[in-house]
C-alpha cells in the first residue's frame, strides 16, 4: 500500500516538475507573451466592432500590454530555441534578429503613440487597432509560420 502511495507521489511531482520546467521555455514565454497581445487586440477590437461600450482604461490597458510585451519580447529568442514545443516562430528571427527586434520596436513606437494619444471614443480607438495592427501584422508576416 505504500508503494503505491509512494509510487503516486512521485509521479505525480515528476508531472509538477515537468510542466514547470516546460513553462520556463522560451517558447513558452514567448506564445503566453503573444496570448496576452492577442487578449489586448481583442479587448480594443471588442471595442471597434461594438460588441464592447468603448472604455478608455481597457484600451489603456490592452496599449500598455502591447509596449511592455514589445519591449520584452525580442529577448525570447535564445540560441537552441527555434524549435520545439509548437513554436510558430520562423528560423528567419534567427537569420535576421535586427530586422526582428526592429518590428518588435515599431509595435512599441505605435502603441506608445497611441498612448500619447489616448482614444477618446470608438471611431478614434478603430484608428488606433489599425495603426497597431499594421505593425503586428508586419512582424507576422515576416517571422510567423503559419500553421
Amino acid at each position: 500500500m505504500k508503494l503505491k502511495l509512494v509510487m503516486a507521489a512521485a509521479i505525480a511531482t515528476g508531472l509538477g516538475l515537468s510542466a514547470a520546467v516546460a513553462a520556463d521555455e522560451p517558447q513558452v514565454v514567448r506564445q503566453e507573451m503573444m496570448k496576452k497581445v492577442g487578449g489586448a487586440m481583442g479587448a480594443i477590437g471588442a471595442i471597434v466592432k461594438g460588441e464592447k461600450p468603448f472604455d478608455a482604461e481597457v484600451v489603456k490597458a490592452s496599449l500598455t500590454t502591447m509596449v511592455d510585451v514589445s519591449k520584452a519580447f525580442p529577448d525570447q529568442f535564445p540560441a537552441g530555441s527555434e524549435l520545439g514545443m509548437d513554436t510558430e516562430a520562423s528560423l528567419k528571427i534567427w537569420e535576421d534578429m535586427d530586422g526582428f527586434k526592429a518590428k518588435a520596436a515599431a509595435l512599441t513606437t505605435a502603441a506608445e503613440a497611441q498612448l500619447a494619444q489616448l482614444p477618446t471614443d470608438q471611431a478614434s480607438t478603430a484608428v488606433t487597432m489599425k495603426a497597431v495592427g499594421e505593425t503586428c501584422g508586419a512582424c507576422h508576416k515576416a517571422y510567423r509560420l503559419k500553421k
